[in-house]
């Protein structure tokens, strides 16, 4: 009798053992946040984000992690399709797909797009070979070029600076397709003679070809680049700083975006709440994660750069916070 009780008793033990474990992993709950290529500062940003949420594990149940991406466009488009919960996206992209313009015309407005706040500014940046005999943007034409890879938030501003200047593809003897982590050594290997790139400063993608093989930032300025500032809101005029990468001692003028974290209407609101409470409440943490983030201000980023309505999730925590 002793020996079927302990055994019952046993089983009986395994069985709230199980349930108990059932109950666990059903509490545990996942993030995946869509980035760029993993040299980006959109890759860091992501991970950092998911760094101070999953900090907090053990309180929220919420596991964080992050997936480089084809960039912005992609991001968006896989929010879309239900298989990321968030993403980063330039904010110019961002106001795209909400109005259905540019990449998503096909597609149309998708009005479920909601933004969840701002983060660093990208100024787009155009970096050239010492000899390619480059000093403006024009002196591309007829040259060996990086567009960017498709699905990217650079490709599609890349096509709207070409479309007022009235340039095409075309105009480049080589309109490479390169992904982000890919151009540097292309360049440094003479394989094409410059790239256009958005991108928070410092970033690693500037400052290993200009080490390497002594590359030079390019100005963007004149009378097409101050006609899509005036007339798009989501730009802005941007100096790169003098002396930030080597072998560039001069200020470069440019123009530029914000790099924005988006997500759906869709995803659960208490999943987007705690990854905004806890980028908040560590941001101190946040802002030393890159030096892209230094100067960031939290009641900047929930505002700057958004075109999409924001999201509920985020909305209770701001305010909660008191900042709406």
């Amino acid at each position: 009798m002793k020996i079927k009780s302990l055994v019952r008793m046993s089983a009986a033990a395994v069985l709230a053992m199980g349930v108990s474990a059932a109950g666990v992993n059903a509490q545990q709950r996942f993030v995946t946040i869509g980035t760029g290529g993993v040299t980006g500062v959109y890759y860091a940003a992501g991970g950092a984000i998911c760094r101070l949420v999953n900090k907090d594990r053990k309180e929220h149940g919420i596991r964080c992690s992050v997936e480089s991406t084809g960039g912005s466009s992609f991001n968006i488009n896989t929010i879309k399709a239900g298989e990321l919960d968030l993403g980063m996206a330039q904010s110019d992209v961002q106001y795209q797909a909400l109005k259905g313009e540019g990449p998503f015309a096909d597609a149309g407005a998708w009005d479920k797009l909601r933004a969840v706040f701002s983060v660093h500014p990208e100024p787009f940046t155009v970096v050239a070979r010492p000899d390619a005999g480059v000093t403006g943007f024009e002196d591309f034409k007829g040259k060996r070029f990086n567009v960017g890879n498709p699905g990217s938030g650079t490709r599609v501003s890349l096509e709207r600076l070409l479309d007022t200047l009235g340039w095409t593809l075309a105009d480049f003897s080589l309109a490479a397709e390169l992904k982000a982590d890919e151009h540097g050594p292309a360049l440094c290997d003479n394989k094409i003679d410059g790239f256009f790139y958005g991108v928070g400063h410092p970033s690693a993608n500037i400052q290993d070809p200009t080490t390497t093989c002594g590359a030079r930032l390019v100005p963007l300025e004149g009378e097409a680049i101050d006609k899509l500032v005036a007339e798009n809101p989501y730009y802005a005029n941007v100096t790169i700083p003098g002396g930030l990468y080597n072998n560039n001692p001069d200020d470069t003028p440019t123009y530029g975006v914000l790099a924005t974290l988006v997500s759906s209407a869709d995803v659960d609101a208490e999943l987007v709440y705690q990854v905004v409470k806890a980028v908040v409440e560590n941001f101190d943490d946040f802002k030393k994660l890159h030096p892209a983030f230094a100067n960031l201000e939290p009641e900047q980023m929930i505002k700057d750069g958004l075109t999409a309505p924001l999201h509920d999730g985020a909305v209770k925590y701001y305010k909660e916070k008191g900042w709406m």
